[in-house]
């Protein structure tokens, strides 16, 4: 695992959106954002998802989170920017992004892959990630430093057979890193960076390894160190990176 000792409050004061905050690994940075003293705005695909993550922070005493619903699958570019324009009236600034988010779609050779399948997980896994960037990213361009992450997959970083659209769109989330890194980084005070999670014990693990005793991976809760350093001002400096949480 990353090796992290987070200070206690290292991410006091800062305003921190999580996307697919309803489960997995999402759910998991999104309570630990808030245990280390954020304010966290909860995105989902329905408010229900999210009123069971935002009560939980609330019953344990952190800042009180926003809940931020939208579908991805759906979204056009317009809705974005009034979900940018609700963040600023409500918070006014943004430090912190993660773009977590994903649909796996099929396990399927490319030859016999569902072109439906493909563009729903591309418009979730690419242009969502894209379109929820653009539009974050003049709420991010102020004095204090601010992070975007991205989580990524090791199918992203080298290709494998039957991982078809999944392993395309991560391959995709890499180069947009890269490509917003290079563009930003000498000109505003926001780092981009990448995170494969690695195995971890969630629903869409089990989907894709359907015969894999899911005991034998961490839960989303233990490979938070990294998740952590990205989002406090100890990474400072950090991007354009593609980090590894195992």
């Amino acid at each position: 695992m990353f090796d992290y000792n987070a200070p206690e409050n290292c991410l006091k004061g800062k305003n921190i959106l999580v996307t697919g905050a309803a489960a997995g690994i999402g759910r998991a940075a999104a309570l630990t954002y808030a245990k280390y003293g954020a304010t966290v705005l909860l995105h989902g695909r329905k408010e229900k998802t999210l009123n069971p993550v935002y009560d939980e922070i609330v019953k344990l005493g952190y800042e009180e989170p926003a809940i931020c619903p939208l579908d991805l699958e759906f979204a056009q570019p317009e809705q974005y920017e009034e979900l940018a324009a609700l963040v600023e009236q409500e918070f006014g600034t943004l430090d912190g992004l993660l773009n977590n988010a994903s649909m796996l779609g099929v396990r399927s050779p490319i030859q016999s892959y569902d072109p439906s399948v493909w563009m729903k997980v591309m418009q979730v896994n690419v242009n969502a990630t894209f379109m929820m960037t653009q539009a974050m990213l003049p709420l991010m361009q102020h004095e204090r430093p601010a992070s975007i992450i991205m989580t990524s997959s090791s199918v992203g970083r080298k290709g494998r057979a039957h991982w078809g659209a999944y392993a395309v769109s991560k391959f995709a989330t890499e180069g947009m890193m890269e490509t917003l890194s290079d563009e930003i980084s000498d000109i505003v005070n926001i780092r981009v960076n990448t995170i494969n999670p690695g195995a971890t014990k969630t629903q869409m693990r089990a989907w894709a390894y359907p015969g894999e005793n899911p005991n034998s991976n961490p839960n989303p809760e233990d490979i938070m160190n990294l998740y952590l350093y990205l989002m406090s001002d100890d990474s400072i400096g950090t991007t354009g990176q593609k980090l590894n949480a195992q």
